[in-house]
């Protein structure tokens, strides 16, 4: 025997080690008695379980922590356990070594733990990491990680960390504020993203970048959000958009086969008003079909005022959808529709011959109703939907209904990436007319609509991209403004003058008038890709101390109310709460 105080881990014996003498350390599962002195004991550690026959096991618990030296065996015949790895041997004449007892657990330390209160489980959170599931998605993320590094590495980029105490930049999220103690008065602000920096970076010539990067946000916190998160932080100089979309997919497609052991095909790639057209949304689930059908042609000359005064109609097809959705249904989906801004929902159930039984069916046409059906490609006992209104609104509505009829949950396969290209460079206009930005304001116009910036500002393009993943947005980026000029322009279109940009953003674009070469960049959240891959549909499940919907901490109690003492070393005062 070595000098060591294990020689195996308890889920890697095998038949091939009948024979040897092993050392093998763990937790106390379960445990079971036979006859007066012996016990069959589950010893289990993160590799997994293997059953050690013990003599004299009174004083072993459940979660007791032991060094249990014994000798490999073939289990007797009809008691092997085809349901676990090493279910074919166990370890006999055993002795055992008490490392640290252990109180009784809130909780069982198994599969049971999923029907805990999750209040519990994060309070106890060091017990309900000790669980197979949760130490698979530990070691799924790290893996994840590992071929992240692997492919940025391979692809010429290299790591560098940024300031996690950085200037305020309130124009975005919600951010987390840290007080200065030798400058009374002001504050940090904890980065929502490395931005600003990384592109310095590209400014003094790294020319590729990336950093997994915790980043952090004073958002509400939901099944797909944290206060804290990483993300694949990137950038790369004298760069198209097509060279970032493959650095990144790389990255991804590599992190996806470390996870699950098959390398998904090509990401695919569409335009936002594509994906807008067909899909209802700019996050679209490509893993099943439901598709807006384009209908305004079919009712160019309808009589139907509903439709007549629409700029577009569409709808989509429920297959089986007539015998599912009885009429209470219907009315919910109605107010679902009203609630994503449409005027109303009209539905038509498909019968025989494409008859159609709706209310509205008698104010439409024959021909009318036939080329419906046509257009929609509806079958005896099809459900179909339309909705007549702007563009937009058409398109986003039918995009709910899309979602909340035929998604599947957000793990199950197959893992349908897609690259959304194209997003429209401003949405809507501010309450003085100005046009409002859909991304930073240092996300590139399009090449071919820069001409309109001015004239035209709502049908200007961008240079920025998003990458959707089962409908989940895993993140974006763009190819960045390095023209001092251009950067002018778009903060013109904004409001912000040259004296107001100094103020705000003076440290970041100075270093551009010395020469900034092109560049672009994306960053992705680890945590949802993680998550998709492990299977679950909560990010927490992924995270090894993550914050419940609350912000409180169970575990930690954080946060905590802080000494009278600090407040005055950093000139704080608290003011009674707001009512």
């Amino acid at each position: 025997m070595s000098d060591r105080m294990r020689t195996h881990m308890c889920g890697e014996l095998r038949e091939e080690h009948a024979g040897s003498i092993v050392s093998v350390c763990g937790w106390v599962g379960r445990r079971r008695e036979h006859g007066e002195h012996l016990a069959f004991i589950d010893l289990r550690d993160h590799t997994g379980i293997i059953q050690c026959v013990v003599d004299g096991a009174a004083d072993l618990r459940s979660e007791y922590v032991v060094r249990i030296t014994g000798t490999v065996r073939p289990r007797p015949e009809g008691t092997v356990n085809d349901a676990l790895p090493t279910g074919q041997v166990e370890v006999g004449d055993c002795t055992v070594e008490i490392l640290s007892i252990a109180a009784p657990p809130p909780f069982p330390i198994d599969e049971r733990a999923d029907q805990v209160d999750e209040m519990i489980r994060l309070k106890y959170r060091y017990l309900d990491l000790r669980r197979e599931r949760m130490q698979r998605n530990l070691r799924v993320r790290a893996a994840v990680n590992s071929a992240i590094r692997a492919a940025m590495e391979r692809q010429g980029f290299i790591e560098v960390e940024t300031p996690m105490l950085m200037p305020s930049t309130p124009e975005g999220a919600r951010e987390f504020l840290v007080p200065s103690r030798q400058v009374p008065g002001s504050f940090y602000a904890l980065p929502q993203s490395p931005q600003l920096f990384k592109q310095l970076l590209m400014v003094g010539g790294t020319d590729r970048y990336y950093q997994m990067a915790r980043c952090l946000r004073d958002e509400d916190l939901r099944a797909d959000r944290q206060y804290e998160f990483m993300q694949l932080d990137a950038e790369a100089s004298f760069v198209t958009e097509s060279e970032v979309l493959e650095f990144i997919s790389e990255a991804v497609l590599a992190a996806a086969e470390a996870a699950v052991g098959e390398r998904p095909g090509a990401i695919e790639q569409m335009t936002w008003h594509h994906a807008m057209d067909r899909f209802g949304s700019d996050k679209p689930d490509l893993r099943f079909g439901m598709e807006l059908v384009e209908l305004t042609p079919v009712f160019a000359a309808t009589e139907f005022k509903a439709f007549a005064s629409a700029e577009t109609i569409k709808g989509i097809r429920v297959p089986g959808g007539s015998a599912e959705f009885g009429r209470n249904k219907l009315d919910a989906l109605t107010d679902r529709a009203k609630q994503a801004g449409a005027k109303g929902l009209v539905w038509m159930r498909v019968g025989e011959a494409g008859a159609l039984d709706s209310p509205v069916a008698k104010f439409l046409s024959a021909t009318e109703q036939a080329a419906l059906v046509v257009a929609t490609a509806a079958e005896a006992g099809d459900l179909v939907l339309l909705v007549a209104d702007e563009w937009m609104t058409t398109c986003e509505v039918l995009g709910t209904l899309r979602n909340h009829i035929g998604r599947p949950p957000v793990h199950q396969g197959p893992y349908r990436y897609v690259w959304i290209v194209d997003f429209p460079m401003f949405v809507g206009r501010s309450e003085d007319g100005r046009p409002k930005p859909g991304h930073h304001p240092f996300t590139r116009p399009h090449p071919d609509d820069v001409d309109r910036l001015e004239s035209d500002p709502m049908s200007v393009r961008s240079k920025a991209y998003d990458l959707v993943l089962n409908g989940w947005e895993l993140g974006s980026g763009s190819l960045r403004i390095h023209e001092p000029e251009l950067q002018q322009r778009i903060f013109d279109l904004l409001g912000i003058s040259q004296e107001e940009a100094q103020r705000r953003f003076g440290f970041f674009l100075t270093p551009f008038t010395y020469g900034a070469p092109p560049h672009g960049g994306f960053a992705f959240g680890i945590d949802r890709l993680v998550a998709i891959l492990a299977g679950e549909e909560n990010i927490r499940e992924v995270i090894a101390f993550p914050k419940p919907q609350s912000g409180v901490d169970p575990m930690t109690q954080a946060p905590t109310p802080v000494e009278e003492a600090q407040l005055q070393d950093l000139g704080l005062r608290l003011l009674p709460p707001r009512t």
